[in-house]
């Protein structure tokens, strides 16, 4: 059986330097993606997004291990796209008017028809209520500036100053949307520990 890592083989997109920020494009990647709004910490539908969103990336992982082709590889980490339509929200605290997309980058050999059969099975197992708001997508960043945060994501502001400092700084600006990757398990590692890919697209 085949078995395929992801992570090592997308290194410079899924493991950067925490030290300074650095410029990459990134190319055309397929998502599973849950759009919505609110706080990110008490919203139920983004919750609920959550657990479709792993349900299913698990669901397509063993569906390709047991089918013709018998490729293994790990399920991708979540990431997640924030933007608001007045940005001093995300200053002040205020974090009701934040919107978002959560997502999981999938291989490139998972195919729409897959989803949509893998997602119908996967609704009538659990039925689980996000289920019915994902969608399969391409998505192109092209050029972007990241750096790796390491912490709680409360003490993420000093290095999103520095990942836009580095991006002005190269003479270019800010385009798109805001996009971090959470590489550690919340749930079970120290905050002191956490690693996040901050990432910003630029022109």
């Amino acid at each position: 059986m085949e078995k395929l890592d992801l992570k090592t083989q997308l290194r410079h997109l899924y493991g950067p330097s925490a030290k300074e920020p650095a410029a990459v494009e990134v190319p055309a990647l397929g998502f599973l993606m849950i759009d919505g709004e609110g706080d990110p910490n008490t919203s139920k539908a983004y919750a609920e997004a959550v657990e479709a969103l792993f349900a299913l990336a698990y669901a397509l992982k063993f569906a390709v291990k047991k089918g013709v082709q018998a490729i293994d590889y790990g399920v991708m980490p979540l990431e997640g796209l924030w933007w608001a339509d007045d940005m001093t929200s995300f200053t002040s605290g205020d974090r009701s008017d934040w919107k978002w997309t959560t997502m999981i980058m999938q291989p490139a050999f998972i195919s729409r028809e897959l989803v949509g059969e893998t997602a119908a099975s996967v609704t009538t197992k659990k039925g689980l209520p996000g289920l019915s708001r994902v969608r399969f997508e391409t998505f192109e960043e092209g050029l972007a500036a990241q750096i790796m945060h390491l912490g709680p994501f409360s003490g993420e502001g000093p290095t999103i100053e520095r990942l836009h400092a580095f991006i002005l700084a190269s003479g270019c600006e800010l385009f798109g949307k805001h996009h971090e990757v959470y590489l550690s398990d919340i749930r079970k590692a120290d905050p002191a520990k956490w690693k996040t890919v901050i990432r910003q697209p630029m022109r």
